[in-house]
């Protein structure tokens, strides 16, 4: 007891000392009045220098790992003591240090998540379409400098191109013309379904309408000359707009009319020679997908705002869905009069214009739901996820019918084969494809939900899928800058194009004759298929 007395003596004849030499001569004589120092029986000139300060510094130390411990019962003890700033070390308990603690720890958490969900931005297409919505134009620039220059993980060790010969896969360069004029990523593109034309939709704030020349010669006359095309405006001209990038856009079935969607909200209706028809205004958030039912009477829209919106003629909306409560990824037609939707709530909702709640809710993900497809027949749904499943869904059923696992990461993209009942091609089995960031595709028999074929040939993730109108063939884009174009009687590689960005989405002409690309270098390609 004597020596605890005594350290508490010297502590406070230091603590005079230290006042005396900061020159507060009057403070430190209160303050030893107040602390019995003239009582103390020790010599203070005997106290060392630097003593009070060390012994504080170790109490401020200890008091800091004490707030920093877990329970008994764990062992993380590694954490980052910075989350304490001197002052609440000095003024709080450790209870209180303890609960500062557990919140700031779950802050780092939740940015953490946050985090891990930008870099899944930078490598999902239709994602990074919301990345302008957090961020400066500046910050997006330096964003994608990173990109280029720092790779963002490792390609996957077990995929590996197939060791075909390039000089007999390769398309050659007389058989590809490439579309410049966009001045920034081209995000989708779409043929024309009645004609040679073709369209595409950039992060430039526009849309363009390519006419697309028949062969002569062997070659594109157009190799030599700049390609004929109408540029769609979605901003008024000012170079420092914001939020204006085409993100998704379809055509009309009778090929008169384009409509796209944009980061502003709006979704826009062209004619072929490029007139602006209407603006649908209704929207508050971005649109994220677009689609006109068969008879084209009805346009689809879903939006970052959590709803899809039904428009009727062209110009007016005739309901609005307010069913998920997260943005709203993709929508599909069943048939002229209900559709599918899904969203990042996990959820997929079946509606029906004039009902007011979804005619079904299919629920079984675990991940955000990228995209839904309804099968030619309007009888089997497919859904793909973050959370590496597809699932094949009825009507029939409240739960999935067959849940299609074999990916080992998320699946991006699927599409269904036009062979079966309901299509051009009755007698060949219909079949889904799905496209996968581990790089491989996967091909499904329906009926028995078990996988079919693995395609493995791409280097990093898979974007975009699309079958030819025969359903022999798939086309295939990818992270890796390669297309490819796959034979689905024995899944091998027939041909395969290089470019020099990202593709970002593929399709088909209506003849089966030609494919279009488009990619993160600003560029559209189109491809000449001659079997």
């Amino acid at each position: 007891m004597n020596q605890g007395f005594e350290v508490v003596d010297r502590r406070r004849i230091y603590d005079v000392l230290l006042i005396l030499l900061s020159g507060f001569q009057h403070t430190a004589f209160n303050f030893g009045c107040e602390a019995g120092i003239n009582k103390s029986s020790i010599d203070g000139t005997t106290v060392p220098p630097g003593v009070l300060i060390t012994f504080v510094l170790k109490g401020l130390q200890y008091h800091e790992m004490e707030a920093n411990l877990n329970d008994v019962s764990t062992t993380d003890v590694d954490d980052d003591f910075s989350f304490i700033q001197p002052w609440d070390l000095l003024t709080k308990n450790v209870n209180q240090l303890r609960q500062m603690v557990k919140e700031k720890k779950k802050n780092k958490q939740k940015q953490k998540e946050i985090e891990e969900k930008e870099n899944d931005v930078k490598d999902n297409p239709r994602k990074k379409k919301l990345r302008k919505l957090i961020i400066d134009d500046e910050e997006e620039k330096k964003e994608e400098e990173n990109e280029q220059n720092i790779s963002t993980g490792p390609k996957p060790m077990d995929i590996s191109t197939p060791s075909i010969p390039k000089t007999r896969v390769r398309i050659p360069k007389p058989d590809v013309m490439i579309l410049k004029g966009h001045t920034s990523e081209v995000i989708t593109c779409a043929w024309n379904p009645s004609g040679s034309l073709l369209a595409s939709g950039s992060g430039d704030s526009t849309g363009r309408i390519w006419t697309i020349p028949d062969r002569t010669n062997n070659t594109y006359s157009v190799q030599n000359g700049p390609a004929n095309f109408v540029v769609l405006k979605h901003s008024k001209g000012r170079t420092k707009e914001k939020n204006k990038d085409v993100t998704t856009i379809d055509w009309k079935m009778d090929g008169t009319l384009l409509a796209t969607g944009s980061h502003d909200g709006k979704a826009r209706i062209w004619s072929t020679n490029g007139e602006l028809k209407s603006t649908l205004n209704k929207h508050k958030g971005p649109v994220l997908c677009i689609k006109w039912n068969k008879k084209g009477s009805y346009l689809l829209t879903g939006s970052f705002d959590e709803t899809a919106i039904v428009w009727e003629k062209e110009d007016y909306w005739k309901q609005q869905f307010k069913f998920h409560s997260g943005p709203v990824l993709d929508v599909d037609w069943r048939n002229n009069h209900s559709f599918a939707s899904s969203s990042t709530d996990k959820t997929i909702n079946v509606c029906k214009i004039g009902e007011n709640r979804p005619v079904k809710i299919f629920s079984g993900h675990e991940g955000e739901v990228n995209c839904v497809k309804w099968d030619p027949t309007g009888s089997l749904l497919a859904s793909c996820s973050d959370d590496t499943t597809a699932k094949i869904w009825s009507m029939k059923h409240e739960k999935n019918i067959h849940d299609l696992r074999n990916h080992t990461k998320k699946i991006y993209t699927l599409k269904w084969s036009p062979t079966g009942p309901g299509t051009i091609n009755p007698n060949k089995r219909l079949l889904l494809a799905s496209a996968s960031f581990d790089s491989t595709i996967n091909l499904w028999e329906v009926e028995y939900g078990r996988i079919f074929q693995n395609l493995k040939g791409h280097g990093d993730c898979v974007y975009t899928l699309s079958f030819s109108p025969n359903g022999e063939y798939l086309a295939s884009g990818s992270k890796d800058k390669f297309m490819h174009i796959w034979s689905l009687k024995d899944g091998k590689i027939i041909k395969t194009y290089n470019s020099n960005g990202s593709i970002f989405e593929v399709c088909w002409n209506k003849e089966g004759d030609r494919i279009a690309a488009c990619t993160s270098n600003n560029s559209v390609c189109v491809l000449d298929f001659r079997k």
